[in-house]
């Protein structure tokens, strides 16, 4: 069950930020495309409840583009993100028309689309709700490497199927994936010596801390920084 933090400080969205282009279909879905179509190694975005036209998501994909990768960031929603004030549609009402895990299937098309214009490797980042469908991938696989940001509900048992390189990256002050957990994951990997993987507890950050900060505040900027530095990292040691 996703916990009440999965919607806090939501996101300034506006569909023309970026340094990028929207696209009306890249595998099928709308999608906001960075950097150059001469990279050979591509990674795809997938956003948390509030969507592909984050201002802060859509800052991530243009730096991680800037790193030399094509960045892909599909509307796996839709163009329906969760909005907190619709009150007559609160979040587990919401998500029983928005399944990550059903986005497995609408990501292979996106990911083919990728392999046509000539990316060799793939890998894919999540954030929240778009985590669990970013281990969806990963168990399949489909993908080269994944990275997954403050997830979303994703059980022990998710975690043995994994098949590619992971890094998790979680947050001290989380309901849905308290630390506790997390280090269950770390287990379940550190057990599997075919999977490369990669866990860290960020310290003083509360869910969603990596993708739906305030600017102003230079500690929680600081551990965006950082969490974007290490999905690069992870990015750079198995895509390259």
């Amino acid at each position: 069950m996703a916990s009440s933090q999965c919607c806090d400080n939501p996101p300034a969205l506006n569909p023309a930020a970026g340094e990028g282009k929207v696209v009306d279909s890249f595998g099928g879905l709308k999608a906001y495309l960075a950097g150059s179509d001469e990279s050979k190694a591509a990674v795809i975005l997938i956003s948390d409840v509030f969507g592909f036209e984050s201002l802060n998501l859509r800052k991530i994909a243009d730096k991680v583009a800037l790193s030399g990768y094509f960045v892909v960031v599909p509307d796996f929603l839709h163009g329906d993100p969760y909005t907190p004030e619709n009150t007559e549609r609160p979040l587990p009402v919401w998500r029983k028309s928005h399944d990550p895990k059903k986005d497995f299937e609408e990501a292979k098309p996106v990911i083919a689309a990728l392999k046509e214009k000539g990316k060799s490797s793939v890998g894919a980042a999540g954030y929240c709700w778009g985590g669990v469908a970013v281990v969806e991938l990963a168990k399949a696989p489909e993908i080269q490497a994944a990275v997954v940001l403050h997830p979303g509900p994703v059980t022990v048992d998710d975690i043995k199927e994994i098949k590619c390189p992971i890094s998790i990256l979680g947050a001290e002050i989380d309901h849905t994936a308290p630390p506790e957990l997390v280090k269950q994951f770390e287990q379940v990997l550190a057990a599997n010596s075919a999977v490369p993987h990669f866990v860290k507890i960020f310290p003083g950050v509360a869910h969603g801390w990596s993708v739906r900060y305030n600017h102003d505040d230079a500690a929680a900027v600081k551990s965006a920084e950082e969490a974007l530095g290490d999905t690069i990292d992870w990015f750079n040691k198995y895509l390259k």
